[in-house]
């Protein structure tokens, strides 16, 4: 059999891993060693080479993007059609499961998902309807606790209340949310894992039909995996299947929400007698990038070890620009972006990296004073949009009249005169008769207990839902989520809009119609188009819909780089209290995942990189003098070179230099700073107010600081 088209693109490590033999296979692929074409390889081999049967392949990602990227390359590389393989996110794959066997599941067969924004409003109402106070109870708080309960695999008939009173009360408030979604028929994110993995643990017969399904199961991004995921995994596998993971423990970046990097570091005692295959040849980054990423995460105690390498020339050093404090380092970036710009650089090649939000504020008004396009990477998302939200919440109520969430959005938007009253008396009253907030309304207003404007705007309100529910079903999908839309009043609604947003809102209403004109269901002999499209909105609120990379200067934190590469590449901040971020100082843990931070955010760039740090800077209001990261110390000498702007008056101190504009101090002058210590004059520029000198200090290094204001001695 020729599979020259398999092997012949691939490097000796990962033709090692593609054609791997019977047995489970940690392949610990580093940033840019081609963990995605080994997995696609991986595949091709098993159904052209070894005979397995697509249907008995399933493949798990993390996004909807890699899993589309991942189906698309399987197809190009097979000679035959892989429609039948399962390949999709762990909550797309969940999803799928439930559909298929939602009565084993104990949920109702139009169930709706309910996205993050869904989830809190749900949680704000269930707050109130047990008078609990938003400020000692914050709905984010509790989203956060029975988010991470259920990738924990815990329902609140499972955890401990340790005799505390807060944990009680969030174990009161847990129940009382699982109550709620069962009533109306909803599920959130989190639920379709634990529900799923639920279905298996259950019903034996049935994880024995899917354990003989899918004799080989491959994982993409190992180390994100949390604790329902790798358990869903592992119950999957048994004892006989197959377990292909591709991860990098270096690249474990998301701890702070729920991903677990034992599960890749345990892999092999979790699975005696796997193989271990390292990918590491970069094809990426220049050499000397490469080098100093690999000296910085050396320093972490708990991997499993590789050292990335490159066939590629060292290239240029890593710069780095001590600003003297932090709108002087937005503005060193911006000039340096301006020179590449001159010299041929596309925009969309260069990108600026920090580690908290906030700090992007100043690159973005040096980017504006500089006139240069830029894009906050990770915006809001298309179907995250309020008035997308809206126009779906119909669609939801209209399918099915007990979901709470989407009765809630719709009842009152647009405005018809439905009041907080008498949505706090529908609440009341789905709550002690237990049934949903629609029945809830049908109930008060044929029980004469509301007033009859309320009544009369209730019972239009339940009109405008029974006339679409019978709608000609001959009808396009896509108009008749435009006939919803317009029966709604939606468009009439924010064509009044006075706020300037009202056309850009239309517009958006608009694609929704696109989008389901556009849309194909995937899923065809589980799901109606409506169901699917639904499912489709719900799971795609995760991912970015526009261009990611159109023609302009990336802006985002290094959470939101992981993934991504660019040619030139800033990291700012670097700086102890802020990155390493101050939360992680005492925990040994936190502080090996930002260094994982660091390590992913420096293999982001792919010829020049430049790491800079303030001085001083200005946090929370007053001004610090933060030491530069450890992590500048923990980069070899050879792989870098300080760099210094060019200053507008620029005056070396000498002995003759007497009516200088620091006055006293001198070149090589011995001086005492009241924090800094001892430390010696290496250099000076400006006059007058801005005059600074560069002094190094024995215990701290070097620093730039404005003599007026520095209190040398």
């Amino acid at each position: 059999m020729d599979v020259s088209h398999i092997l012949d693109e691939l490097n000796e490590p990962q033709r090692e891993a593609v054609t791997a033999s019977d047995g489970n296979c940690l392949v610990l692929a580093g940033a840019g060693s081609g963990k995605t074409r080994v997995l696609i390889h991986r595949m091709a081999w098993l159904i052209e080479v070894e005979q397995v049967p697509v249907w008995n392949i399933l493949a798990v990602t993390f996004t909807n993007k890699a899993a589309r990227e991942m189906r698309s390359r399987i197809d190009e590389l097979m000679t035959s059609p892989s429609g039948a393989m399962w390949v999709g996110t762990f909550h797309g794959l969940a999803h799928r499961l439930l559909r298929s066997h939602w009565k084993e599941a104990g949920l109702s067969q139009g169930f709706q998902i309910m996205d993050s924004d869904d989830q809190f409003r749900l949680i704000k109402r269930i707050l109130k309807s047990l008078e609990l106070d938003d400020s000692r109870w914050p709905p984010r708080q509790v989203q956060w606790f029975i988010n991470a309960r259920k990738d924990e695999g815990l329902r609140p008939q499972h955890i401990d209340d340790c005799d505390d009173f807060f944990q009680k009360q969030m174990i009161r408030i847990y129940q009382e949310y699982e109550d709620a979604c069962n009533r109306g028929g909803v599920v959130d994110f989190a639920e379709l894992l634990l529900r799923s993995h639920e279905l298996w643990l259950n019903n034996p017969q049935l994880l024995e039909h899917y354990r003989k399904r899918f004799s080989h199961i491959l994982v993409d991004e190992f180390q994100d995996t949390n604790s329902i995921q790798y358990a869903w995994i592992r119950l999957l596998v048994g004892n006989r299947n197959q377990l292909f993971v591709v991860g990098d423990d270096d690249q474990s970046i998301y701890g702070w929400r729920g991903a677990r990097v034992e599960n890749i570091l345990n892999f092999q005692s979790d699975y005696p007698g796997s193989s271990l295959i390292k990918l590491e040849q970069n094809y990426r980054s220049s050499g000397n990038i490469l080098k100093a990423a690999n000296a910085i995460i050396e320093h972490n105690p708990t991997r499993l070890g590789k050292n990335l390498w490159t066939e590629d020339d060292a290239g240029e050093p890593i710069h780095l620009y001590s600003a003297f404090n932090e709108v002087d380092e937005a503005r060193f970036v911006i000039g340096r972006i301006q020179d590449h710009l001159e010299q041929g650089m596309q925009r969309s090649g260069i990108a600026i990296l920090y580690r908290t939000s906030a700090q992007s504020r100043l690159f973005e008004e040096a980017l504006i004073q500089s006139s240069i396009p830029y894009r906050v990477y990770g915006g809001m998302r298309f179907f995250e949009r309020a008035e997308v939200k809206d126009a779906l919440a119909y669609v939801r109520l209209i399918k099915n009249q007990h979901d709470d969430v989407a009765f809630e959005r719709a009842v009152n938007q647009p405005p018809r005169g439905i009041g907080p009253r008498t949505l706090d008396a529908i609440r009341l009253h789905a709550r002690e008769f237990a049934c949903s907030m629609w029945q809830a309304s049908v109930e008060l207003k044929q029980g004469g207990a509301m007033q009859a404007r309320a009544a009369n705007a209730i019972q239009h309100f339940i009109d405008l839902i029974e006339e679409n529910r019978h709608t000609d079903e001959d009808i396009p999908f896509h108009e008749s989520i435009s006939r919803i839309i317009e029966i709604a009043g939606l468009r009439e609604h924010f064509k009044k809009s006075r706020d300037g947003k009202g056309q850009d809102r239309i517009e958006n209403l608009d694609e929704v119609v696109n989008a389901a004109r556009q849309f194909i269901n995937p899923e065809d002999e589980l799901l109606s188009v409506l169901d699917a499209f639904l499912a489709h909105a719900s799971l795609e609120a995760g991912e970015n819909q526009g261009q990611e990379h159109e023609e302009c200067v990336q802006l985002m934190t290094l959470h939101s780089a992981k993934g991504l590469e660019f040619p030139i590449v800033f990291i700012g901040g670097l700086e102890e209290g802020l990155f390493p971020h101050r939360m992680s100082a005492d925990d040994p843990e936190r502080l090996e995942e930002e260094r994982r931070l660091c390590y992913v955010g420096m293999t982001r760039a792919m010829q020049q990189l430049t790491l800079s740090h303030a001085e001083s800077r200005r946090l929370h209001g007053s001004e610090s003098y933060p030491l530069p990261s450890r992590y500048l110390r923990e980069i070899p000498h050879e792989y870098l070179l300080e760099i210094r702007s060019t200053p507008r008056i620029s005056r070396p101190y000498t002995a003759a230099s007497q009516t200088n504009t620091a006055g006293e101090f001198q070149l090589g002058q011995q001086v005492t700073h009241p924090k800094f210590g001892e430390g010696v004059i290496l250099s000076s520029e400006g006059e007058g107010s801005t005059a600074r000198v560069q002094v190094n200090f024995a215990e701290t290094g070097v620093k730039w600081l404005v003599v007026n204001y520095a209190n040398l001695s």
